[in-house]
């Protein structure tokens, strides 16, 4: 009897007790190196690429090894793009709108002043248009992307001098992150885009007057309370601040079928995990700060009403001379604002209440 017809007629228990072991087809190991754009000290923040590793490792069962490298181990924070485009390292974990000197574009992928909320970007993204869209323009740059983390809506950031009015933004060295940056030169601002890791030393320095990162837990890692007392809200440039994975076009395609749904499987796990983290941390690290003098302050109403008027502005402006930008935009702004018509009679109604609550 020839090994077929023993394998056939005996089944897989007889083949395994006659010893003849059947022809197996395992996959290759596959290898990444991923580089952040953040800090390890932020478990939060650079922790989603951790997590996404941890993920995929355990869905392939060891198979897929994804090694995670902190902003300047491979390259510099803002070099991750550049990493992932030219196939230096696979995959990047970053917030998206850091590239916008590249295209505008970038920033609408993560955050844009007065943009979308944490839940109603990940609506657009999964099942609007926008993961469509974003990947259609991440193409131009030989890479994918998969949702990875939101931060929720942020803090406003820390300043040396209490903010009165819109002209006290006037020649105001900030450190923003990203795209914001465009709105605050508008106001008479000069935006500083500095990563998580050096912000601390330029306001310790007074190099930079102010300077926002995310939110409470964070910026109680990253001790800004020390060095500057006025705590601002909201930071009306990132209503929910999404980051994204990029991966190298080449790396991804040559993934098995198996292999690409972990990705996903693993990145949307990372997603939902870091918005809950920060959620559950802040409240305690808010608290924290406000015990050991930090001065909470919202921003005053002329310098929101002076910010979304640049903003809107701004967007106009951009549209008519960008087309990447003009074609996301265009669905990203129309979809904003059914959901702000619903979000009105629901959400914000009943949060509003519930604030107002002695609980």
């Amino acid at each position: 009897m020839d090994r077929r017809s023993l394998i056939k007629n005996a089944g897989i228990a007889g083949v395994l007790a006659a010893g003849v072991a059947p022809a197996v087809h395992a996959q290759a190991a596959v290898r990444w190196r991923l580089a952040s754009s953040f800090p390890k000290s932020l478990d939060t923040i650079y922790g989603a690429a951790e997590v996404f590793a941890q993920k995929v490792k355990a869905l392939s069962g060891g198979r897929f090894d994804v090694s995670v490298h902190a902003a300047g181990e491979l390259m510099p924070a803002f070099g991750v793009v550049d990493g992932v485009q030219n196939g230096t390292v696979e995959a990047a974990h970053t917030a998206p709108y850091y590239f916008f000197g590249k295209d505008e574009t970038f920033a609408i992928g993560g955050a844009i002043p007065f943009g979308l909320n944490s839940r109603q970007m990940s609506a657009w993204t999964y099942e609007g248009n926008g993961l469509k869209l974003m990947r259609e323009f991440y193409a131009k740059y030989n890479m994918t992307s998969f949702p990875c983390g939101n931060t929720g809506a942020q803090m406003g950031g820390w300043m040396r001098k209490e903010i009165k009015s819109v002209a006290d933004l006037k020649g105001l060295k900030f450190r923003i992150g990203g795209f914001a940056g465009k709105v605050l030169e508008r106001l008479g601002g000069v935006p500083q885009n500095i990563p998580g890791g050096e912000i601390y030393q330029a306001l310790e320095k007074g190099t930079i007057d102010a300077a926002e990162w995310i939110g409470p837990y964070d910026d109680q890692k990253l001790g800004f309370n020390k060095v500057a007392p006025f705590y601002y809200y909201p930071g009306w440039w990132e209503g929910g601040l999404q980051l994204d994975l990029y991966v190298n076009q080449k790396a991804y395609d040559a993934l098995s079928a198996e292999n690409k749904a972990i990705v996903e499987m693993a990145s949307t796990f990372a997603h939902v995990e870091t918005q809950a983290k920060y959620d559950v941390k802040n409240p305690g690290a808010l608290k924290q700060l406000v015990g050991s003098g930090a001065k909470l302050r919202p921003f005053p109403a002329d310098v929101m009403a002076a910010a979304f008027k640049q903003s809107m502005s701004l967007y106009d402006e951009i549209s008519a001379k960008n087309e990447n930008w003009r074609k996301v935009y265009a669905d990203y702004q129309k979809f904003r604002s059914d959901q702000n018509l619903w979000f009105r009679f629901t959400e914000a109604t009943f949060d509003r209440f519930m604030q107002s609550q002695k609980l």
